[in-house]
């Protein structure tokens, strides 16, 4: 039997990081990848591929890969199921990454998220100010956040 996947595609947003009770790392992240033809009008569609990374590969991606990242991924397609707090049946099909490179250098992807920040701030009205309060309740903490492994939907 045979269950390789290969993958080159665009980070759709930063690779979210989490570690089970155990202590292993884990990513979850989705990429862009375009597909080989065009649609009727002229234009190249993608497909987005939800994928997970398991160890020390997990915190590596989430160290140097940020949205809009290239990046070539190879791994296997799992499915799996759950139960939600509806009690309904979810089934989930994703790539398991074993391995990831970076397809472009630090340079050029640092160069088009500041080319993509300064076209967003261009474009986007300047919000009122917002009254100043934590974001993120565990940003002050070092330690792991303990999730049951009934939390995780993988």
């Amino acid at each position: 039997m045979i269950n390789n996947v290969v993958l080159v595609g665009r980070l759709t947003r930063d690779p979210e990081l989490k570690f089970t009770p155990n202590g292993a790392a884990v990513a979850t992240f989705t990429l862009a990848v375009n597909r080989n033809f065009t649609n009727q009008s002229g234009q190249r569609e993608a497909d987005f591929i939800n994928c997970v990374i398991w160890r020390k590969p997990a915190e590596t991606l989430a160290n140097y890969a940020k949205k809009g990242t290239l990046l070539s991924v190879t791994g296997r397609i799992q499915t799996r199921s759950y139960d939600n707090p509806q009690g309904q049946r979810v089934y989930v099909t994703e790539i398991v990454a074993e391995t990831f490179q970076l397809m472009e250098s630090k340079d050029v992807s640092e160069q088009r998220a500041n080319e993509s920040n300064e076209t967003a701030e261009k474009s986007k009205p300047t919000p009122p100010p917002l009254p100043k309060q934590e974001t993120d309740p565990f940003a002050q903490s070092s330690s792991a956040i303990d999730l049951p492994d009934d939390d995780l939907p993988f």
